[in-house]
C-alpha cells in the first residue's frame, strides 16, 4: 500500500499548491521510500507538510495517507499520530535540552503507559545523539539541533516522516552526516523531505519532485489520473 497517493489536490487560498498528482511508496527495495519536494523559497511547502499531516483541509482533490481518507475529518484524526513531522524552523530555538526536547514529543505524541523515556532515549541513540543529550539546543551546533527535530519527530515511531527543510543551509561534512540518519530512519517510515537545495536533497531521496507554481513535476512519481480521476489509478 503506498504510504500517500495523491489526486487532483489542491488549496484554494494562495494557491500553493494546484492540482498535485503524485504516489510515496511504503517500500523503495532497499527500506522504505524517501522522496524529496525541491521548493524556491522557504514557507512554500508548508501547506503540503500540513496536509498531508491531517493538519490541514485540501480545497479539492483526493489524497490519502497510509490508507486514511484526509478529506474526512476522521480520516484526518486517525492519521495524526501515525505522521511525525520535523520542521526546520526559523526562530529561536526551543529552550529545552536536546533530552528534554525529545522526551516532550514523546509526552505530546504517546499515550500514557508508554515508557517515554525509554523511547526517548532508543531515539536519541539511533540517531547518534547520546553524547549531546544534555546539551541545550540553543547551544547547540546547527546540524546537532536539526538531528534533535529528527529525533523529536521520530520518537512516537511515526510510519511517514514529513521533514521540512531540515537539508538546507548545512554546510560540509554536516549534509551527509543529516543524510546518514535520515536513511537510518528510512528503514522504518517512509519519508518526504521538502527543501531548495537540489544537491542536499539528492543525498537522502530516491526521486526529487520539483514544486513550481503550485504543480509538483518529477519523473516516475507523476500519477496518470486518466479518464476517472480516481486515487490509485496508472502511476507511472
Amino acid at each position: 500500500m503506498p504510504a500517500v497517493v495523491a489526486a487532483g489536490l489542491g488549496t484554494r487560498r494562495g494557491w500553493p499548491l494546484r492540482s498535485a498528482s503524485f504516489r510515496l511508496d511504503e517500500d523503495s527495495g532497499s527500506g522504505r521510500a524517501a522522496v524529496g519536494i525541491l521548493i524556491r523559497r522557504p514557507g512554500q511547502a508548508a501547506p503540503l507538510i500540513d496536509l498531508l499531516s491531517g493538519r490541514a483541509v485540501a480545497g479539492y482533490g483526493e489524497l490519502r495517507v497510509l490508507g486514511e481518507d484526509l478529506t474526512t475529518q476522521q480520516g484526518r484524526e486517525r492519521v495524526r499520530h501515525r505522521v511525525g513531522v520535523a520542521r526546520r524552523g526559523h526562530g529561536p530555538q526551543p529552550a529545552f535540552r536536546i533530552r528534554g526536547l525529545v522526551e516532550h514529543a514523546a509526552r505530546l505524541a504517546l499515550p500514557a503507559g508508554c515508557d517515554r523515556h525509554v523511547l526517548a532515549a532508543a531515539i536519541i541513540d539511533r540517531l547518534e545523539l547520546t553524547p549531546w543529550a544534555e546539551v541545550p539546543v540553543r547551544a547547540a551546533p546547527l546540524a546537532i539541533a536539526r538531528r534533535a527535530r529528527l529525533a523529536a519527530a521520530a520518537v512516537h515511531q511515526p510510519e511517514l516522516l514529513l521533514l521540512d527543510q531540515l537539508l538546507d543551509g548545512l554546510a560540509g561534512q554536516d549534509v551527509p552526516a543529516m543524510a546518514g540518519g535520515i536513511r537510518e530512519l528510512s528503514r522504518d517510515a517512509a519519508i518526504m523531505i521538502t527543501g531548495i537545495d537540489a544537491a542536499a536533497l539528492g543525498t537522502s531521496c530516491d526521486h526529487v519532485l520539483r514544486l513550481a507554481d503550485g504543480i509538483l513535476v518529477g519523473p516516475q512519481t507523476l500519477v496518470s489520473l486518466g479518464g476517472e480521476g480516481r486515487l490509485g489509478a496508472a502511476v507511472g
